[in-house]
């Protein structure tokens, strides 16, 4: 089980590395299961120590987000799930 809460925590700051062009961040763990990024290793951390579900969030929210392509497809189809009200 820590394995998967670990790649999961560690595929986040690798999404915030590739979208800022930082490649110094870096995650630790602590003891009790929590998890806190830094700037680089050794350096004072950007935020507490957080749960798992936490610390995505939080590394999720840092840097400029992704933006979503939407295809002309995608628009035509969500415009048919909207039910008209009569």
């Amino acid at each position: 089980m820590a394995g998967a809460r670990s790649t999961r925590a560690s595929a986040a700051v690798d999404r915030l590395k590739r979208r800022t062009g930082v490649t110094s961040y870096s995650m630790a763990r602590t003891g009790d299961g929590l998890f806190f990024l830094s700037e680089k290793p050794g350096a004072p951390p950007l935020c507490a120590p957080l749960e798992l579900d936490e610390f995505v969030a939080f590394v999720n929210g840092l840097g400029p987000q992704e933006v979503k392509r939407v295809s002309k497809h995608d628009l035509e189809f969500e415009k048919q799930l909207v039910r008209k009200k009569p």
